[in-house]
């Protein structure tokens, strides 16, 4: 991994360990589909590799779903391990032992100060004393001692406020985790802005009642009266979903606590809505949610040593429902559409920037390989178009070149020699007819030798040294692919298919002037076209490998093509075990002498119609090697012993060393 680092000279590079946060190149469609490859191969469902792709990514370049559910799961786990709740009321505790100290202190004020007489000084103690003691009579608990004191008469106009300030952080935090976009409104909440708030609550449960009895109330109007509460929703469903977000939150706050700081909790709620007809209406409103959108609340089981005030504990509580919701949209998510309903920025918020990368990436997977013209929809369900079939073949013949490179092998050469393809290294005298592709030094040296230095040089027509060039000849081949179901339990299934497509993409790309022909077989045969291949399976309760039948399908359509060169490409793991005979296949195993001499009358007729028979045995038995070797007497092609796995480099080597002849 190599990174540019600030201030450094840019010639300079600096290489680091991967570690998975770097950021490389934007993903492409190609390398999607190509991670997909050998399983569509296998005959998978296009949308089931999909989903599959997304769900584990891809290593080192794409994270899955799996990766941005565990972000998810450790934001929600950070959170838990790092905050506590039993500090979750010491906020408003310090607000009221502020107010429980301004009110003593103007009661010992007004116990000490001078009287007109006696008995006005003795009364003002024993208020003074009086006051007191209620003070030391409150309950330890805040949520308690705060309802307590609404039936107490303040004396010190100080405390009177403060208390006052008090409840209006209180209502101000309760109200905020229901209405999460009036938090800014509801501060500092006047007379008047809290009737307006009473009566908003009640409008909103009105609409929200007519609603559930499946009428249609009307959102923009009620969005222009209350632009504060749902400004940003976009109807509502939408507004219903940020409601019960702020319910679920005190709910899930509820079922975290334990019992004792639940009993302070229930004190506090009714603390603030000391106003009886916001209390109602907020009452009512609970209700009505309730039906609409059932839920219950969650223990997140917070144990970590970092306290939280109550609108932090909300606050909490929100982003921790909507990890646990989106973690769990995920886990069951299997399409493009149930990841789209995922809000990146949302997700960012709450796991970070790694994590919403991530979910847009998948986001986007679907919409990339349908720009690329690689997948397109039919109907509801997604499905490869015939260029996405075709990027498959070619990364099928990279995959094999990809593999030679690194494993040198052995070529097949052949002596005919033509004319009209690529020069090579060697020279030849110029013949009538030859490319002339002058070697103007050996030319020249060629007449100074002859006739001796000097000046002018003759040329004469014995002088000229033309390159050599290879010959591009036209061929016509036919790919038998075996598709018996022991090609399955082999494991030789995938390898054929692979190679299959590959040798589609070099003739479509390399030769394109070529013919190519696709025949798979098991108890009969069929021609099969390349957008066949990605979904072609093998026949798993058909018995039979007719290669009888494989051999006349190929002969019949090589007869189609005008070229010389016609070749069979045999792909097998097995003898033939089954013929023709009164128009049905006919299966014996062990093979009879009746297929095996069957068989061989069709390739004499491949033989009489100059079709070459090479075949690669993906095993060795003793009737599959006793056959092979009486078919190549009979064909002069060549046999081949391969490994699955190594399929492909004899299949494309063979063709294109068959393709590139010297020029004689």
């Amino acid at each position: 991994m190599t990174e540019m680092p600030f201030g450094h000279d840019p010639g300079e590079i600096r290489y680091r360990r991967w570690d998975g946060t770097q950021r490389l190149d934007g993903l492409e469609a190609d390398e999607l589909l190509a991670a997909m490859s050998d399983e569509l191969l296998s005959g998978a469902d296009l949308e089931e590799a999909m989903a599959r792709l997304a769900r584990w990514g891809i290593p080192q370049r794409m994270e899955g779903l799996q990766d941005l559910i565990e972000r998810m799961r450790a934001a929600r786990q950070k959170r838990a391990e790092r905050h506590g709740l039993s500090g979750i009321f010491d906020e408003l505790k310090e607000k009221l032992e502020e107010v429980k100290r301004l009110e003593r202190e103007g009661l010992e004020r007004r116990a000490q100060a001078d009287a007109p007489n006696e008995e006005l000084r003795q009364a003002m103690q024993r208020m003074a004393q009086e006051r007191t003691q209620k003070l030391d009579e409150l309950s330890p608990d805040v949520g308690r001692a705060i309802r307590e004191l609404k039936d107490y008469e303040f004396v010190e106009p100080k405390a009177a406020d403060a208390y006052q300030e008090l409840l209006r952080m209180l209502q101000e935090q309760v109200l905020g985790s229901y209405f999460k976009n009036m938090r800014d409104s509801l501060k500092d909440l006047s007379p008047e802005q809290l009737e307006r708030t009473r009566q908003m609550v009640r409008d909103l449960n009105r609409a929200l009642r007519e609603r559930l009895e499946g009428g249609e109330p009307d959102f923009e109007a009620f969005q222009r009266q209350y632009p504060e509460l749902a400004g940003n929703a976009k109807d509502w469903d939408d507004l219903l979903r940020q409601l019960a977000a702020g319910m679920a939150a005190m709910r899930s706050l509820w079922a975290s606590m334990p019992s004792d700081m639940r009993d302070q909790l229930e004190q506090l709620l009714g603390s603030a809505f000391q106003d009886p007809g916001l209390s109602q209406a907020m009452s009512d409103l609970a209700d009505t949610l309730s039906e609409l959108m059932p839920m219950d609340g969650r223990d997140h089981g917070l144990s970590g040593d970092e306290p939280v005030s109550l609108a932090e504990a909300l606050e909490l509580m929100r982003q921790m429902d909507r990890l646990t919701d989106i973690e769990g949209g995920l886990r069951v998510a299997s399409d493009a559409a149930d990841l789209k309903a995922v809000n990146p920025r949302e997700v960012e918020e709450l796991a970070g920037k790694k994590a919403r990368r991530t979910l847009e990436e998948l986001q986007r997977m679907w919409d990339l390989m349908e720009e690329a013209g690689l997948i397109r929809k039919d109907g509801p369900r997604y499905e490869l178009t015939p260029r996405g079939i075709r990027k498959i073949g070619q990364r099928s013949l990279e995959e094999i070149f990809a593999t030679l490179k690194r494993d040198a092998f052995g070529s097949h050469r052949t002596r005919s020699r033509g004319r009209g393809g690529d020069p090579t290294d060697e020279m030849k005298v110029y013949e009538f007819g030859d490319p002339f592709l002058l070697d103007l030094p050996g030319t020249v040296r060629n007449a100074v030798i002859r006739g001796g230095a000097g000046t002018p040089v003759k040329l004469t027509a014995a002088d000229f040294d033309v390159y050599r060039t290879e010959l591009m000849t036209q061929s016509a081949t036919a790919i038998l692919v075996d598709v018996s179901r022991s090609m399955l339990f082999r494991g030789c299934f995938l390898a054929a298919k692979k190679v299959t497509l590959a040798l589609d993409s070099l003739i479509r790309s390399t030769f394109p002037k070529d013919d190519l022909y696709i025949v798979g077989f098991s108890s009969m045969a069929q021609q099969l076209k390349p957008t066949d291949l990605p979904g072609l399976m093998w026949n798993e309760y058909v018995y039979g490998t007719n290669m009888q039948h494989a051999f006349e399908t190929a002969r019949t359509l090589l007869s189609r093509s005008r070229g010389k060169n016609k070749q069979v490409i045999l792909i097998t793991d097995g003898e033939p075990t089954a013929h023709f005979e009164d128009g049905r296949p006919r299966f014996n195993y062990p093979p009879t002498r009746r297929t095996f001499d069957e068989t061989l009358r069709e390739v004499v007729r491949c033989t009489r119609e100059g079709i070459t028979i090479n075949t690669f045995m993906l095993a060795r038995g003793h009737y599959l090697l006793d056959f092979v070797d009486q078919m190549s007497k009979i064909n002069h092609g060549r046999a081949f012993y391969v490994e699955p796995e190594k399929l492909g480099e004899y299949v494309l080597i063979d063709y294109v060393d068959n393709k590139r002849r010297r020029v004689g």
